[in-house]
């Protein structure tokens, strides 16, 4: 290709936003792969830089230099590239695309004609079909929408509509189900009143084991390499503040964990709380829980309350439970005081404004109002005196600056809602830029830890505290712990609860603590996963498989084996001695010593589908009409097939077979059986799958596109009674 710069191929060609560029920029084989696909689409006469190309096809580029790379299908890449050329591959389609190549890795060559066929190239979804198949769901689902409303199945009717249409619109898709969904129901009611409507599904009392007090966390494995700054090493402006902060402190550390309570707690939560509670127990302080609990309109007493939970659960103990609200009235004195100094002013600029005259560093046309008329102001905001948007207080600090956080950002903004924990008492409220400093500054945090984002915002952090002349605390960056599969942003998180996709934010498939806990995930497995990943600057994307590794060498010590069949097909042992018999079954299989739990065999037992097979092959180790196979745990011999029962339609329905005397076999399978002339024991089993087709949803124009319709699905299973 022409010779140009990195930068420019990116920037311009592609029309990457700057922080992709410099992310992009780290790393040369994707570099040289996206200037690869690039020439190809020149040869096959598309050029990036004729300003025509559309940004789908500049999108697409990226998408597959970072999506199109398994090896085993990689060959492919130039057919791949040729059907983008042609301007016939759709961006939100990527997933259908890969699937396809997956199951075609092996052919030497792609069928055209297939491919065309099985991705849907050329096909066109009307308005008129996906509404026509909108309905159709709904209609099947009447009667749940009858009883539940909005908390009928958003999800599962989504899953639904989408795979009957696999090539319509995501984005035309979901917007026809919502209209039709409040042309049939009304307005969408909050995610609190589904998550309450869910809960009166079910009528029966479900019995609750009681659960136990959560163990307190020893921090044992937290790395003794994480060592930061002594208290006293704290650089401060003057001695002065230095010697107050340490007597106030007695030379203790002190961190804090600051939660905003506008959602859920997530994975990455818990590596934040695990580096400031256990950093600070390590080295003999203290720890904060900190609601950070600016915004009225976004807070709720649900989710302060869920974060309490799942940080106990977590096995972390605060020093003491704050709230950002707790220092309203010394936050306000602080602003007028910033004021008095000329280092603050009320702006009537919109929010459109501001950001227009931010980025072109152009000061506000009231940057300049006199410090009295500043101060009036500021009071009449406080006393209702303007409408919500009409007047802000923003910080005067330097809009020429080259770092934004630096440009005059809001300080106190008008919402006129209640607080959840001081009321209605104000109708002003400090913003996040500048009530976390002051508050760090205000509890006298010796260690202000922060994921890497806020570094950029260090700057105004030391300005707003140097200005007022307080207690500097030393912000400290550390990587977000991010895990393939999961979407961790708080907004997205949202979407997949208040629309239903997902049963509320406890839901197994999310990586909320409150959903990893739903999954059985054990406080110490995730604590592990923390521990390990350590403290760096570096990004980094951890594998769910190791996140299930940690939890999986938590849950062998602590966890009693039982016996399951999913897909259960009945086996009849024609020569079975005796009613029932009863056998000891260890709860953990590999300790020798290990309690037991009974277990009944009758005559009439049931084993996995998949163990049997009715034709032999020398790679399948279980049941075949040829091969005999052990019972796990039933030491008094094998059993061997004998007859295969179908119904009417050729279906397998049950096996006949005969207990045989005990010899070497290929396996020993699981099967559940019950006592003579009782029912077997079926529950209700939920099989959770990936929430999501691909693993990094940065790869995804919108994540919606990537749910996975089949991520749930709930069947009946036999359990040995060791389970009920």
């Amino acid at each position: 290709m022409t010779e140009i710069s990195d930068e420019v191929l990116l920037g311009e060609l592609l029309s990457l936003p700057k922080k992709k560029i410099t992310e992009t920029l780290k790393n040369k084989d994707l570099v040289s792969t996206i200037k690869s696909i690039v020439d190809d689409l020149k040869a096959g006469g598309v050029d990036l830089s004729d300003e025509s190309v559309s940004k789908e096809t500049r999108t697409l580029v990226y998408d597959t230099a970072t999506r199109f790379k398994d090896p085993k299908f990689i060959h492919h890449r130039g057919f791949f590239v040729d059907y983008i050329a042609q301007g016939k591959i759709n961006p939100s389609h990527f997933p259908i695309y890969l699937n396809y190549f997956k199951k075609h890795s092996c052919d030497k060559e792609i069928n055209k004609e297939q491919f065309e066929k099985d991705c849907g190239i050329g096909v066109v979804v009307s308005e008129d079909e996906v509404k026509a198949q909108v309905n159709k769901v709904l209609d099947s689902k009447k009667d749940a929408m009858d009883k539940s409303g909005w908390a009928f199945g958003y999800g599962p009717a989504l899953g639904q509509i989408k795979k009957a249409l696999p090539f319509a619109d995501s984005a035309l898709v979901v917007n026809t189900l919502e209209a039709e969904l409040v042309s049939r129901l009304g307005p969408r009611p909050s995610a609190e009143e589904i998550k309450k409507a869910n809960k009166k599904k079910g009528t029966k009392e479900k019995k609750v084991k009681e659960e136990k007090a959560p163990k307190e966390t020893d921090y044992a494995t937290l790395s003794d390499t994480v060592q930061f700054h002594k208290p006293e090493e704290n650089i401060q402006k003057t001695p002065e503040l230095l010697a107050e902060h340490l007597k106030i402190t007695g030379g203790k550390v002190r961190t804090r964990f600051p939660p905003e309570p506008n959602g859920y707690l997530h994975i990455g939560h818990a590596k934040s709380m695990n580096l400031n509670f256990g950093y600070a127990k390590k080295n003999g302080g203290v720890c904060y829980l900190r609601f950070d609990d600016t915004n009225p309109a976004k807070e709720k007493t649900e989710y302060i309350d869920s974060i309490i939970s799942s940080m106990k659960w977590l096995g972390h103990t605060p020093w003491k439970i704050t709230y950002s609200s707790d220092y309203f009235q010394e936050l306000y004195d602080l602003a007028i005081k910033l004021i008095k100094l000329g280092k603050a002013f009320v702006c009537h600029q919109t929010a459109e404004e501001m950001s227009r005259d931010r980025r072109l560093k152009v000061n506000s046309p009231w940057r300049d109002r006199p410090i009295e008329e500043n101060l009036k102001l500021f009071n009449d905001m406080r006393l209702g005196k303007f409408e919500e948007g009409k007047a802000v207080l923003r910080m005067k600090a330097d809009m020429q600056n080259d770092n934004p956080n630096l440009r005059d950002l809001v300080a106190y903004r008008i919402i006129y809602s209640p607080h959840p924990h001081v009321g209605d008492k104000w109708c002003i409220y400090p913003t996040y830029d500048y009530t976390h400093c002051i508050v760090d500054s205000l509890e006298h945090i010796t260690h202000s830890l922060c994921t890497i984002e806020f570094e950029n915002r260090k700057a105004s952090y030391n300005w707003l505290v140097e200005s007022l002349g307080l207690y500097l605390p030393p912000q400290i960056e550390f990587s977000r712990l991010n895990v393939s599969g999961y979407v961790m942003s708080k907004r997205k998180l949202t979407i997949l609860v208040e629309k239903g996709i997902v049963r509320g934010w406890d839901d197994p498939r999310l990586p909320t603590i409150e959903g990893l806990r739903r999954r059985g995930y054990t406080p110490e497995g995730i604590n592990t996963l923390c521990e390990r990943v350590g403290i760096t600057r570096a990004s980094n994307l951890i594998a769910k498989s190791y996140l299930e590794e940690c939890v999986r060498m938590d849950l062998d010590k602590k966890a009693p084996r039982a016996m399951a069949v999913l897909d259960p097909l009945k086996i009849r042992i024609t020569n079975f001695d005796g009613e029932t018999k009863y056998l000891d079954v260890p709860d953990f299989p590999a300790d020798p010593n290990s309690k037991t739990h009974k277990v009944p065999l009758s005559s009439i037992l049931y084993i996995e589908r998949e163990d049997f097979n009715e034709v032999h092959s020398k790679d399948f180790y279980r049941l075949t009409p040829s091969q005999d196979v052990g019972l796990k745990y039933f030491g008094d011999g094998n059993i061997s097939f004998r007859k295969a029962i179908k119904n009417s339609f050729g279906e397998l329905v049950e096996i006949e077979a005969e207990i045989v005397p005990k010899q070497k076999v290929k396996s020993h399978i699981q099967w559940v059986s019950s006592p003579a002339n009782e029912s077997p024991s079926f529950v209700t089993v939920n099989l959770y799958d990936e929430l999501f087709t691909v693993e990094d949803l940065s790869t995804v124009p919108d994540f919606l596109d990537a749910i996975n319709p089949d991520s749930l699905r709930v069947i009946k299973a036999l359990v040995d009674p060791s389970v009920l």
